[in-house]
Order: C-alpha cells, then structure tokens, then sequence
C-alpha cells in the first residue's frame, strides 16, 4: 500500500471538520475528502493531544523531541565507536614503539 502525502491545508481542514462536528461520523468526512480513514483518526487523536484534551500519548513537540534525541543518540554513539577504534589503534602503535 502506498504512503499518501496529504498537504498541510488538507489535513488541517479534515481536522477542523471532525472536531466541530463531533456528531458526524469520522468516516463519512474521510471518504468525503478522499482520505484514509485510519489517517484521519490518527490526525484527530494527534491533534486532541496536542491540544491537551486527550491524555494517551506524545504531543507533536514531544514527538519531535524524542526524534531529535534519537538522532542524536545515533551520532554520539558513531563518534564514540570512532574515538574507541582510534584510541585501539594508537594504543597498538604505542605498544610498538616501546618494543
């Protein structure tokens, strides 16, 4: 199944429709927009969290936290198996110079 790049205005108004129309179904304004229905309700929660009515979850700026410290994580680790494999080497090279 093929991921679908919705534009930024699109998924604001599908929002907006679902949240100031809570008695109609979800659903219904999926298809009419032409959107998945599992998106759409994954963008409501989304956006509920954000909005500090629905508890379960990370906010959008916790999402991007933990994904920029995840990023981070990923270099500190690279740099630190490039500072172990160097210190290896001239500790090897070192050792030689004294034999």
């Amino acid at each position: 199944m093929p991921i679908r790049k919705y534009p930024p205005e699109l998924k604001e108004r599908a929002v907006r429709l679902c949240l100031e129309s809570p008695e109609r179904p979800l659903s219904q304004t999926a298809d009419q927009l032409g959107i998945n229905r599992e998106t759409l309700r994954n963008w409501v929660r989304q956006a509920q969290r954000d909005a500090g009515t629905r508890s379960e979850g990370p906010t959008t700026a916790e999402k991007e936290l933990i994904a920029k410290l995840q990023k981070e994580n990923k270099e500190l680790r690279k740099v630190n198996d490039i500072l172990r494999t160097a210190s290896a080497f001239f500790a090897s090279e070192i050792d030689q110079t004294r034999r």
